[in-house]
């Protein structure tokens, strides 16, 4: 009988490699102690083998189930155990995004999800197969939905990273998330030995990514959802299109901003970008984000259409609620809530505050499910959904701490944290969950996102995310009960609330004095209408005839330059990380020429060999006017993977002679060295591109 190793046995080896790197000054003698590091293990790599995949699993983004002892094998293996409520497990993806660009499968890596539940509704196949398109996973994704492999190695926590050598014996393992430059630096060592060894296997896997068998929507995953204070619109956190809509109570769409792509560009609202936002909040004109996967908040300005701002870099949760002159932040990444101040103001038990100043409320950064007087010994766990009674008796937030599965009241009068419905008084216990009506504690919830106060009722509605269901809570008797929703993940509309069918709604406002609840649908697709006096279900339909803002286009296909294009070349340009360039092309058709608008001109941005330096920005544009300067703009990402990339900027231009109908194509690529230094530097660098066809 073969025996398998567990991370148990490799620990104490890797232990003395992590002293040792910890001392090490170069990166010559880090690569020298990952490698010595290798041959030891080499020599135990039979003691340190791993068990294969259970066979019958479920696998996304695959042609077929793999193997270690057969697709896998001759591969440096990156096996990711993750769970998909897991905000520090997402905040891992861009990582392995990262790893993946810089090494192929024909290099010889791989990286392969776990995906190992928490929660009982995370087992189920369709709702791991909607996480891998929200949160845009390429890499191929087991469910192993009882947790085997992680059982069977010993995995502890969520999220843990196993590297695997090409005989499926354990290399290294990390474990939590910020580990990004050991994870570089392992993975390039052990590429680079077993290369030498002739160990690796440059054979393809077979990818099938899931998202190309999906059909397009109007919506993607929308988060969440915001009545402004006039209730005549809503705005919609678009997540999935990396957007944020304003549409009218009737679904029309009257701002669309960010999207289709993802990104972090400030700019007017046609230009702007987003990375999965989150929570929304209006207040007049302006808009506030929880631009979450760019941890920042961002501000945007309808009235002027003025660049949206995002001076505040932090990690966000994915609610936000308003009042008055503070924005309240769930920053689920770090298990508290944090005070925006748009004004200047006063915490209770804080002091004073100006405009601008952005603090921790509540938390004290551990996860757990700890009440307290004191609003900084409190403990949260993910806390993901926010709103506020601001009125007496209640003057407090309710706050929906999903990974607790709980809901709590922050005291808004002296910050003290207390318990309003489900988990369970052990503080410690994050795994109090299930779907029961009841008094508080006896109450049960499963990863709550979203919460919404009802002043005009005096009760609290809840998007009880992984039940699918919709509760109520009458904070007085602290009784929770069912409000809408079968228990079954569905689209069904009714004909009543106990009939209708959710898909992990998160997020959801209270409409019309009361009367109605609008519902973040989020793995739907959809925003749905509770209306509280008939107990019927209906779709928002959401259309975008006569949007102002339009969205950024999709990227289009790019021709080959033709040999006969010019080729400029500038001085290179000392840049910094998130700062904007801002190209001005100035381009001169020959005399007696007009551009050819059945043939549309356009720009195309490329860095041959660095794809991380225009990830998630706009690449390409039409040119409709030649008459004066076209600009043309890219930030540079806050972590560059190079010091020095050259960015390329080609023109393709269609232009007829005037006279005689003669048309023509003419092109030419200006190439700018960049030399990216750490020390920031002020403004936008402007860069100017002049060329006469």
């Amino acid at each position: 009988m073969e025996v398998h190793s567990s991370l148990s046995a490799l620990f104490p080896i890797q232990s003395q490699l992590d002293y040792a790197l910890e001392d090490a000054t170069s990166e010559q003698d880090k690569e020298n102690l990952v490698y010595q590091y290798l041959k030891k293990i080499d020599d135990r790599k039979e003691d340190l083998k791993v068990p294969d995949f259970e066979k019958g699993l479920e696998w996304l983004n695959t042609e077929q189930p793999l193997s270690l002892e057969k697709e896998l094998s001759g591969k440096v293996v990156v096996l990711d155990f993750f769970t998909y409520c897991c905000i520090n497990c997402m905040h891992l993806l861009p990582d392995l995004h990262q790893l993946e660009q810089r090494h192929s499968v024909k290099d010889g890596l791989v990286v392969v999800g776990v995906h190992s539940a928490k929660f009982p509704n995370e087992k189920v196949l369709q709702n791991v197969e909607s996480a891998v398109l929200r949160y845009d996973i390429t890499h191929p994704v087991v469910n192993d939905s009882e947790a085997r492999l992680w059982q069977e190695l010993e995995v502890a926590c969520w999220p843990t990273l196993v590297i695997l050598g090409p005989r499926g014996n354990l290399l290294f393992s990390l474990v939590g998330e910020g580990h990004r430059d050991r994870l570089f630096l392992f993975t390039a060592a052990a590429l680079r030995h077993y290369g030498q060894t002739g160990e690796l296997k440059s054979g393809d896997i077979g990818i099938r990514l899931y998202r190309d068998s999906f059909p397009p929507s109007l919506l993607s995953f929308p988060g969440k959802v915001a009545l402004d204070r006039s209730g005549e619109s809503l705005v919609i956190a678009d997540t999935g299109h990396h957007r944020v809509l304003v549409v009218s109570i009737s679904g029309r769409v009257i701002h669309s901003i960010g999207g289709p792509g993802s990104g972090r560009r400030d700019g007017d609202l046609s230009e702007a970008l987003f990375n999965s936002p989150q929570g929304v909040a209006k207040k007049g004109d302006t808009v506030y984000v929880a631009d979450t996967e760019n941890h920042l908040i961002r501000k945007i300005d309808l009235a002027e259409g003025r660049p949206i701002s995002s001076p505040w870099d932090l990690a966000l949760g994915t609610a936000g609620a308003e009042e008055d002159n503070v924005l309240w932040i769930a920053m689920a990444g770090t298990h508290q809530i944090w005070a925006l101040f748009l004004e200047d103001g006063k915490l209770p038990k804080g002091g004073e505050f100006k405009k601008g100043t952005c603090v921790r409320f509540v938390g004290s950064g551990n996860e757990e499910n700890r009440n307290n007087a004191y609003p900084h010994k409190a403990g949260l766990a993910q806390p993901s959904g926010l709103s506020v009674a601001p009125l007496e008796p209640w003057t407090c937030l309710f706050v929906a701490d999903s990974e607790s599965s709980t809901i709590r009241t922050v005291s808004l009068k002296d910050g003290a944290v207390k318990h309003l419905v489900g988990g369970e008084r052990d503080p410690l216990n994050l795994f109090a969950f299930g779907d029961m009506d009841g008094v508080g504690i006896n109450a049960k919830l499963q990863h709550p996102l979203g919460v919404a106060w009802n002043p005009h009722r005096g009760l609290l509605y809840v998007a009880d995310s992984y039940n699918h269901k919709i509760k109520v809570v009458d904070p007085k008797s602290k009784q929770c009960d069912v409000l809408a929703g079968s228990g079954v993940a569905g689209n069904v509309l009714g004909p009543g609330f106990e009939q209708a069918t959710f898909n992990e709604p998160g997020g959801l406002c209270v409409g019309e004095s009361g009367k109605v609840l609008y519902i973040a649908d989020t793995n739907n697709h959809h925003i749905k209408t509770l209306d509280l006096e008939t107990r019927t279900v209906s779709l928002l339909p959401v259309t975008v005839e006569d949007v102002l803002d339009a969205a950024a286009p999709a990227p289009r296909k790019i021709p080959k330059l033709p040999k006969s294009a010019a080729r400029v070349g500038l001085p290179a340009l000392a840049v910094s990380p998130g700062q904007t360039l801002r190209m001005e092309l100035c381009l001169s058709l020959p005399e007696g020429t007009k551009l050819t608008q059945d043939a549309p001109s356009f720009w195309a941005l490329s860095s041959e060999g660095n794809p991380w330096l225009l990830e998630g920005q706009s690449t390409s544009g039409d040119i409709v006017d030649l008459s004066q300067p076209l600009t043309v703009s890219a930030t540079v990402p806050p972590t560059a993977q190079s010091p020095d990339p050259t960015l390329t900027a080609d023109v393709w231009v269609y232009f007829c002679s005037a006279g005689d109908g003669a048309c023509m194509m003419r092109a030419v690529s200006f190439q700018v060295p960049l030399l990216i230094s750490p020390a920031p530097k002020d403004g936008p660098v402007k860069v100017t591109m002049s060329h006469t066809f």
